[in-house]
């Protein structure tokens, strides 16, 4: 396979990007080039495009697989394994804030909830007790908001962030509709 220099610029800079995301740069070089890849690729294409070792492109592969972010395909008469990455971009943002949320939010909530549930006493423990609870408390919002994002319709959810700042606007709207409380 040849890489054209737009699709070498692209795959290139995923790949430090991926270093700074937490993943091996040959990883996110093998899913950028997939994910630009009009057709569906085997092993050897990506060692070849990407003049980077068998082995590596094997692990990389295996980690993709892992995260959900690539699909295994097979061609009659071909006993080779093809790779693409999802076409919907919706699907490989929801797949990588599940993965995401698995691997890393979700044992820090386990591990803080476990601490939380030791009572301390000494000042020291209880002013590291307090800054606990309240980052439980953020990421607990912040998951719970997520949940019902990802439960809502895609074009629902485009609308949502082409509001952006305009949020605060429409809330701040909806306040000055709501009846007053009458005092004395």
């Amino acid at each position: 396979m040849q890489i054209t220099d737009y699709q070498q610029a692209f795959i290139l800079h995923f790949g430090e990007m991926g270093s700074r995301w937490g993943i091996n740069r040959t990883v996110g070089q093998i899913y950028a080039l997939l994910y630009v890849s009009p057709d569906p690729l085997n092993a050897d294409d990506i060692t070849q495009a990407l003049s980077i070792s068998r082995s590596n492109t094997s692990m990389g592969l295996k980690e993709l697989q892992a995260w959900q972010l690539v699909q295994m395909q097979h061609f009659a008469g071909d006993r080779r394994d093809y790779y693409t990455a999802p076409e919907d971009v919706w699907q490989i943002f929801q797949t990588l804030l599940v993965e995401r949320r698995k691997r890393e939010v979700e044992p820090t909530l386990s591990m803080i909830r476990t601490a939380l549930m030791q009572p301390q006493s000494d000042d020291t423990n209880q002013y590291a007790e307090r800054r606990m609870t309240e980052m439980l408390e953020l990421i607990e919002l912040t998951t719970g908001w997520l949940d019902d994002i990802q439960q809502l319709e895609q074009s629902t959810v485009i609308k949502l962030m082409k509001l952006g700042g305009g949020v605060q606007k429409l809330l701040s709207s909806t306040q000055k509709f709501r009846p007053q409380k009458k005092t004395g």
